[in-house]
């Protein structure tokens, strides 16, 4: 069967939406109730991340979030808080902007087009498209990871997806294969078969309804398709990890910029020359430390490198006072309590360290 063939009936739908009906997942958390808002929240919660990972998640979002209009209102350290530990922390505060949009200017009611759903805040064409099609009914091509796995595949499409060629010509093949009812069960089944049979390794092609017309299966080169984006070497960085815990049992924590790395976030603070600790940590908060206790460092991957974490504990006592020792900057960085975890957003390795600080006390 040809692209053409396959465009010019609805053969390719219909054996996907029968096998929906039989296969398919249907009992998802955000697949009960599926409103604009909980639709929105779990697609940008599985961007990068595994539906296993996102179920406990999504659970506690939704019941300290269960409307658009809680989102908008919570204070950004909440919300980076019940995100901690998802990664990529950019998503977070995108929902928190644009769930302020929905409210300040849709009266907290999404737009039911496309193209003002993708002027909202880290929502891009394919979340757009999940949202309309699955919540609202709206015929809409979608485009995730495990779409562009199944449509790769089964067209035998060469290059990394990322490639404008290539991305324009998966999008062009979705928006044509997209049928006119059901648009809901077919967004799901897409994703569905993607992450469920037409996996990146060991795909179940001899249970896949899609198996007699799949190019790559045909041709015995189901691991060919996708083609990865070319390697590069990932640069290391390094750093010193500064956990300083007072005589009160406080630790002192430092609020991250809101862009870059960890944005937003509550972190320790970081020193980037370890025999420069006692002038760096003065220049930075004022206080004064005596002996400083270096922990074995670890390495923690982002997507574009390596960061080597030296955790170094200290200890600062300042007889005499009633109050914790006083910052430098008072609105970067405050001291919390150890034996009460701070409701913050807390990047996952400081989250880790706090955890063995309070293990040494």
């Amino acid at each position: 069967m040809t692209r053409r063939e396959v465009f010019s009936d609805d053969t390719f739908s219909q054996k996907l939406l029968d096998w929906f009906d039989n296969h398919g997942r249907k009992h998802l958390p955000w697949q009960q109730n599926k409103t604009p808002y909980r639709v929105w929240i779990s697609e940008i919660m599985l961007q990068q991340t595994q539906v296993t990972t996102v179920i406990p998640y999504f659970l506690k979002f939704m019941e300290r979030f269960p409307e658009v209009t809680d989102l908008a209102t919570a204070h950004e350290d909440e919300v980076l808080h019940y995100w901690s530990g998802l990664g990529y922390y950019s998503r977070a505060r995108n929902l928190h902007k644009a769930a302020k949009k929905v409210v300040e200017h849709f009266s907290g009611e999404f737009p039911r087009s496309v193209e003002q759903l993708m002027e909202l805040s880290g929502i891009g064409r394919s979340t757009a498209g999940a949202i309309a099609s699955i919540s609202m009914g709206i015929r809409a091509p979608i485009m995730d990871g495990n779409v562009k796995r199944v449509l790769t595949r089964y067209f035998a499409i060469h290059g990394w997806s990322g490639q404008t060629r290539v991305a324009n010509e998966l999008w062009e093949i979705a928006d044509k294969l997209t049928p006119e009812n059901r648009v809901g069960d077919y967004s799901q089944v897409m994703m569905d078969l993607g992450a469920t049979v037409c996996k990146r390794s060991k795909p179940a092609c001899h249970v896949c309804p899609l198996e007699d017309n799949c190019i790559a299966h045909k041709t015995g080169q189901e691991k060919l398709f996708p083609e990865s984006k070319p390697k590069k070497n990932k640069p290391e960085r390094s750093t010193v990890m500064l956990m300083v815990v007072n005589q009160y049992g406080e630790v002192l924590l430092e609020k991250r910029p809101p862009t870059g790395i960890w944005g937003g976030l509550w972190s320790f603070p970081e020193i980037s020359d370890p025999d420069q600790i006692t002038e760096e940590t003065f220049e930075k908060t004022g206080l004064t430390l005596n002996n400083c206790d270096f922990w074995q460092s670890f390495r923690h991957t982002f997507s574009h490198y390596h960061l080597d974490i030296t955790p170094a504990l200290t200890f600062v006592e300042y007889p005499g006072q009633n109050a914790a020792p006083e910052i430098k900057d008072s609105d970067a960085y405050c001291w919390f309590a150890l034996n009460q975890p701070p409701e913050l957003g807390l990047a996952a390795p400081v989250k880790k360290l706090l955890q063995k600080v309070e293990l040494t006390l």
